[in-house]
This record gives structure tokens, C-alpha cells and sequence, in this order.
């Protein structure tokens, strides 16, 4: 440096290095102070900085100041391309005071016909010897050029710059992998993530947080696939019953002949098959609580003593007049329209009603959008992790194409599509292609040339397929929706080939 060292800029820089140092928790907030640093530093009018893509040899401006500020973030240039490139390539810092006449100017980067640029610094940040990123800087105040100075400055800047950016880099490599053994830990326990980016999921789990602290029943709604069964394990480990047992049934799943003894238990002697006493899940769930999904496919017969046990907390084994105490909570679920279902006696008013004291509403992907980015993300990590493939991400179409998807089969629906993408992809990052969805009807086979036979066949296959996804592939519940008989459309799966994705 020049004569006698500027306390000024001195200070400043023990100031903003102390701050950038500060900050590794939140890499978007420390880039975003090592921008504002570097400019201030320096006295300059504008002010980027570029991360290097240390497998695609890529620079991407993370963070940009000034008036280009909006045009430059995201944009990608190569290793080599303009002024930026070069100083990445060659490791060398660059002052151009006359960017125009210089060949390693880049139009395209570094101007704009609004905020041309007269004077240009860009310093390489280094860790342990290697290029991370450049520090780029335009236009020093008041007309004047960059001097060396300032580049000496600057280069001081970004080698505390460089080392604290990978530091945040580690700490969220390493909070990422904490999250994953977490996550695969109650996995293993039999608990599943929720993952949400959307203001009305913020506030769906608030007032299930508010919930959980009542002893009342909890009735979930929403489509089949939205995450009904999570926002239950969400009540549960926020209630005083968390330490206790949290027994899942779905209703739907368990032929009627069996689902009495299911849910209650039997003695021994109860039934031809009864050879012993059998817990039901009332009493494996005692102290804690019971889910009850697809409530709506609960026999007429057994709503009656569901009912007791909500009024009375009490039971008997099927085969036995021994009255048994039920201390549980029940939350129930279901994706049908349980008032209509009254109105039309098939589901009783009274237990409807002993249900619906805390309701809980879940809303469907295509109505939170901003869930559709994490969600995808969160599965791709998940699925990437299984099949020890390396993708970097989506594209932006994929992007686009999972925003604009309907998604009438909800979250359910969207981990398979990002299950098979993962599973199918042949490039770094996932396509539209690789996701298979939102294609319309017609353009998934042509139907030109086809008898009546098979166009009709063809309308069947993706119309049953669609309607099963949206169900939960659950034939009875999509029998009801398409006002058909279930043995009918078991029928149609088999003559029609119609097979459900792998879960």
C-alpha cells in the first residue's frame, strides 16, 4: 500500500470483516453484507459478487448493488467470459479504467446503456489457493478511476470474504446433513417432515399448535394426499399426550368384518378365529391418541360405539360384556363431504358433530404454490440420497411446469413425480420431460386412427387413473366419486391394465 495506512478504511475493514464473520448462519445475509462492504470500501457506485460453480466451472452473480442490481442476480456466465471470468480463470485481480477498449470486457455482463461503465475492479476470493468467487466493483465516485490502492484494499477484503463464505458453506452443508439424520431418525420412528414455504400452511399449523393443547376431538379435511395424516402428528407431539402412543387406522383399508375387532380387540372365544385375546388399537393407544383416517368409510354399525367411546370414554371387547376405559384422543380425517354424507343418513349427525368440535382444514397444492419449490426440493435431496445419483436441481422449465400442474393428486402426487424424475433423469439437472406431468389428455396418445373401441379405452385408462391419484388410489372412495360400483371398477383396473405407481 501507499505511505501511511488510511484509518479510515482501515477501521472500516476490521469493522465489515467483523460482521461478515459474524454472520455464517445466513449465507444470503453475509453475501449480501460483503457486497455492501466491498462497495463502501472502495467508494464505488455498484458492486457484485459472483460464487464459482466448482463442478460446472460456472460463476453466478449471487448479489448485486447499484443500479444493475435487478438485471445482474442469477445471471451465469462461464469460466473466461468478460472481465469476471477472467479474473476467476486466471486468478489475477483486474482494474480496466477504460472497459470498452479492453478485450476481456463483456457488453453483455458489464453495462447497460442506463449505467455505463468508465472504471472496473474485480478481485478473486481464494480459499487455501483456490478461486470461490469474485468480488467485482464499478465506477468509483465522483468520476474517478480504481488505483491500486483500492485494489490492494479490496484484495485484503476478499480473502476474509472468501474463507467466511465457505465457512457458511460448510455450516449449512453440515445443518443439511444434521437435518437429514434427523429427519431420517423419525422416519425410522415412524414419523414423517412437513415441509412448507406458504403463508396459509403457517397458519394451518398454528392453529393445529392451538389445538393440540385441548383434549377435544380434531377432524382434518382436505383432498386425499394433502398431508392430512402429518398435520395429526403434528397435534399429537404438541399435546401433554406426546410421550404416549399415537396409533394411525385407516378406515378404509380394513374390511368391515374385521375393522370391530381392529379398533376394539376380542377375547378368545369371540369368533371361529378368535383362538386368543387380541389388544385393539383403542387399548394399544390408551394415554395416547388414535387417528382415525378415511373416517367416512367407518360401518354405520361401528359409528354407534365410536360415538360412546367419544361420549362415555368407554368400550367393550367384541365377545365380552367387561366395560373397558378409553383414555385417547381421537383426531379423525377424511377428504369427503361428511355434511352431505348426513344429509343422506349415510354417516350419523350425532358423531359427525362429536368429531367436528376442532376442525382443521387442509388446503390443496394448487391453492399454496409456494409449497409446490420446497416440497419438490425436500423430495429431490431425499430421493437423490437413496439412489446415490447426483442432480444439482430442476430447470427452470421444470420449474415452471410444476407451478403451472394442477396436481390433483397433492403432495402425494408430486413426491412420486420427483421420485421418478430422479430415478429417470439423465442430465444434472431434473427436466419437464423427466417429470412426466401436465400433458393434457390428448396429447398423451393420439387417439387419430383408433377404433371407437380403443379411443374410448384410451379415455378410460387416463380419466380411471387420474381419478384413482386423486383418491389416494383408494377404489372405494373413487367408486363413490365417479358414481360407479367398486367391483365395476375393479374390473375396469384389471381389463385396462391401470397399475399405481410405486409409493
Amino acid at each position: 500500500m501507499y505511505g501511511t495506512i488510511d484509518q479510515a478504511k482501515f477501521d472500516l475493514l476490521i469493522d465489515v470483516c467483523a460482521m461478515i464473520n459474524s454472520n455464517y448462519g445466513d449465507a444470503r445475509s453475509l453475501v449480501s453484507h460483503i457486497i455492501e462492504s466491498s462497495a463502501k470500501l472502495v467508494g464505488a457506485q455498484a458492486a457484485s459478487l459472483a460464487l464459482l460453480d466448482s463442478n460446472t466451472r460456472k460463476l453466478r452473480f449471487e448479489i448485486a448493488s447499484g443500479p444493475k442490481k435487478e438485471e445482474m442476480h442469477g445471471r451465469v456466465v462461464g469460466e473466461g467470459e468478460g472481465i469476471v471470468g477472467w479474473v476467476a480463470r486466471q486468478g489475477k485481480s483486474l482494474i480496466v479504467n477504460d472497459p470498452e477498449k479492453d478485450p476481456r470486457f463483456s457488453p453483455f455482463i458489464s453495462i447497460d446503456v442506463n449505467f455505463p461503465a468508465h472504471s472496473i475492479l474485480a478481485v478473486p476470493m481464494k480459499v487455501k489457493g483456490a478461486v470461490v468467487g469474485v468480488i467485482e466493483v464499478i465506477n468509483k465516485e465522483k468520476g474517478r478511476y480504481f488505483n491500486d490502492e483500492d485494489l490492494s484494499w479490496l484484495e485484503i477484503f476478499a480473502i476474509q470474504a472468501g474463507i467466511a463464505i465457505e465457512n457458511a458453506r460448510y455450516l449449512e452443508k453440515t445443518s443439511r446433513e444434521l437435518q437429514y439424520l434427523s429427519d431420517r431418525a423419525r422416519e425410522q420412528a415412524g414419523w414423517h417432515t412437513l415441509v412448507f414455504a406458504s403463508p396459509s400452511m403457517a397458519e394451518k399449523l398454528d392453529l393445529a399448535d392451538r389445538l393440540a393443547v385441548s383434549e377435544a376431538s380434531v377432524l382434518i379435511l382436505g383432498e386425499s394426499g394433502v398431508g392430512k395424516e402429518l398435520f395429526a402428528e403434528r397435534i399429537h407431539l404438541s399435546s401433554r399426550r406426546a410421550e404416549k402412543p399415537f396409533v394411525r387406522v385407516n378406515c378404509a383399508a380394513l374390511p368391515e368384518n374385521i375393522l370391530e375387532s381392529e379398533l376394539f380387540g376380542h377375547v378368545k372365544g369371540a369368533f371361529t378365529d378368535a383362538v386368543q385375546d387380541r389388544k385393539g388399537r383403542f387399548e394399544i393407544a390408551d394415554g395416547g391418541t388414535i387417528f382415525l383416517d378415511e373416517i367416512a368409510e367407518l360401518p354405520l354399525r361401528l359409528q354407534s360405539k365410536l360415538l360412546r367411546v367419544l361420549q362415555q370414554k368407554s368400550y367393550e371387547k367384541v365377545g365380552s360384556s367387561e366395560t373397558r376405559n378409553a383414555d385417547v384422543r381421537v383426531i379423525a380425517a377424511t377428504n369427503r363431504d361428511l355434511e352431505s354424507m348426513v344429509e343422506k343418513q349415510e354417516f350419523r349427525a350425532d358423531l359427525y358433530y362429536r368429531l367436528n368440535v376442532l376442525p382443521l382444514l387442509i388446503p390443496p397444492l394448487r391453492e399454496r404454490k409456494e409449497d409446490i419449490v420446497a416440497l419438490a426440493q425436500h423430495f429431490l435431496e431425499k430421493f437423490a440420497r437413496e439412489t446415490n445419483r447426483r442432480i444439482e436441481g430442476f430447470s427452470e422449465t421444470a420449474l415452471q411446469s410444476m407451478l403451472s400442474y394442477a396436481w390433483p393428486g397433492n403432495v402425494r402426487e408430486l413426491e412420486n413425480a420427483v421420485e421418478r424424475a430422479v430415478v429417470m433423469s439423465r442430465n444434472a439437472r431434473i427436466s419437464p420431460s423427466d417429470l412426466m406431468i401436465g400433458g393434457k389428455l390428448e396429447d398423451v396418445e393420439d387417439y387419430r386412427g383408433k377404433s371407437l373401441k380403443t379411443a374410448v379405452n384410451i379415455f378410460k385408462t387416463h380419466y380411471l387413473r387420474s381419478s384413482l391419484a386423486m383418491h389416494g388410489w383408494n377404489q372405494t372412495v373413487t367408486a363413490r366419486h365417479l358414481d360407479i360400483q367398486r367391483t365395476y371398477l375393479s374390473r375396469l383396473i384389471k381389463e385396462l391394465n391401470i397399475v399405481q405407481p410405486k409409493e
